[in-house]
């Protein structure tokens, strides 16, 4: 698809995926190119001020400037429901290095919600209100306190509600995943709110849900008006997207990455968290990610029938060196 009256360029997020979206996947896709901004898993607060090691486990960019190695900026994200424990660990998130508070208002995980914390407080607008302005008020100005929020929970008619108090609260920028929590998943994502929602407040607003290609994001572009986007399984399906956006509205030609490029791409991440995990779990993270990347890639979805027994290195090690030569093969070929 070729632009031929270049665009304002979009900003673009990478969104926050517990226990999918670590600090190495964030430095492989901001080093790819094409995003703005990350968003770290979130940091479950409770009641007590937490040490500085849980901070770091879960963004360990804030002794490195609270960027990853390609020099792509890390929002540090925070859940929880209890405004004056927010307030101090964000305090104290930021004495750490944190450069940037991002608050989740969003997960629908049941485990998360019962914890109150997530999608749960959506339930409430004015805690969601009080949050908001508990942390930005306990924070230096220069640093931004964001938020991210569904359109509701059980259902969609709080999203203005929920989206007045974040902003009242004090939030810089708002990110909206165009579902309820009870939607979970579930296409398809309502944009419409979210350009509602556009409208109605002062500050930016970040569109999320259903955006997995080139013709979604114009799409969504067109119905919310909004120029910036959070992008997060569609990103793990296509960690180009990013690229191909900018080069879209840049006006500018962009092939596509294809198979080749993302098995080694995989094959990097594999070399370099295999010494991370567990030998019993080596290879989880990749099996993972391919669960994504086949929603893109018909190839990947023969690669995880390939390896999705393997546990041993020497297997999965095997497996890669197949696979990297029959794809070297294939452009000799060509």
């Amino acid at each position: 698809m070729t632009n031929k009256t270049p665009t304002p360029q979009p900003k673009i997020y990478q969104a926050p995926m517990e226990g999918v979206i670590d600090h190495h996947v964030r430095a492989l896709l901001s080093a790819i190119g094409g995003i703005d901004v990350c968003v770290t898993e979130f940091v479950r607060v409770t009641h007590t001020r937490l040490p500085r090691k849980v901070f770091t486990r879960l963004c360990p960019e804030i002794d490195e400037g609270a960027c990853t190695p390609s020099g792509t900026p890390v929002r540090l994200q925070l859940l929880g429901g209890n405004p004056e424990a927010m307030a101090i660990n964000a305090s104290r998130a930021v004495e750490f290095g944190a450069k940037a508070i991002d608050l989740n208002f969003g997960c629908p995980a049941k485990s998360v919600n019962n914890s109150d914390g997530g999608a749960c407080l959506l339930q409430s607008p004015h805690r969601v209100e009080a949050i908001v302005w508990a942390v930005r008020r306990a924070v230096p100005e220069n640093i931004p306190v964001t938020a991210k929020i569904r359109l509701g929970f059980n259902d969609r008619s709080s999203y203005l509600d929920n989206a007045l108090a974040a902003a009242t609260g004090g939030a810089n920028e708002l990110a909206v995943h165009a579902r309820s929590k009870v939607d979970g998943y579930k296409p398809p994502a309502y944009w419409e709110y979210i350009g509602e929602i556009r409208q109605q407040l002062q500050i930016p607003i970040v569109a999320n849900g259903d955006i997995w290609t080139l013709d979604e994001f114009r799409r969504c572009r067109e119905v919310t008006g909004c120029e910036a986007f959070m992008f997060g399984r569609s990103l793990l399906a296509r960690p180009d997207l990013g690229r191909q956006i900018k080069a879209y509205c840049a006006g500018e030609h962009y092939t596509a990455m294809g198979w080749r490029e993302i098995i080694e791409i995989l094959w990097g991440y594999y070399q370099t968290t295999r010494e991370v995990y567990p030998s019993k779990y080596l290879g989880n993270r990749i099996k993972q990610w391919l669960a994504y990347l086949k929603l893109a890639f018909p190839e990947a979805q023969l690669f995880f029938d390939k390896i999705k027994r393997l546990r041993e290195a020497e297997e999965l090690d095997s497996a890669f060196s197949e696979e990297r030569k029959i794809q070297a093969s294939a452009i000799e070929a060509a």
